[in-house]
């Protein structure tokens, strides 16, 4: 799996190794590193065993890089991303920021695809195609 990860705003990459590193912040403002794998629909994490965060808690995520908060415009609930894949296509990658939410949207020229147990709660990528042109793809 050669896909790259790059923030939507500066364009810098967040893919390390085999994980994507994101800027967070939990409710009670505490700020720390999380790192996520790559592969879209797979939902493991590492982050600080002292970093702390309850179940459904909205984490707040940012570019490791410039800083600049990674909500998506479409919905405040999901995150935003760009993903480029071996080929150099680009697809725009949006995921819950709710803790324990299974929810990811890869976005393209060639649609939409979803994962998650929970993808069925946005409905932003259900509708027909020609409903889609907000999604910036």
């Amino acid at each position: 799996m050669d896909n790259q990860y790059i923030c939507p705003y500066c364009r810098g990459h967040l893919r390390v190794g085999d994980n994507i590193v994101f800027k967070i912040r939990n409710t009670r403002r505490e700020k720390g590193l999380l790192l996520l794998h790559p592969e879209v629909g797979y939902y493991s994490s590492v982050r600080h065993p002292k970093f702390y965060f309850e179940e459904g808690e909205r984490i707040d995520f940012f570019c490791p890089l410039c800083m600049q908060s990674l909500d998506a415009a479409l919905d405040e609930n999901l995150v935003h991303v760009v993903m480029v894949d071996s080929d150099q296509d680009e697809h725009e990658i949006y995921f819950s920021r709710s803790t324990g939410e299974k929810s990811t949207y890869k976005a393209s020229e060639e649609g939409v695809t979803e994962t998650g147990m929970h993808s069925h709660r946005y409905t932003h990528f259900k509708m027909p195609e020609e409903h889609l042109h907000y999604l910036d793809i």
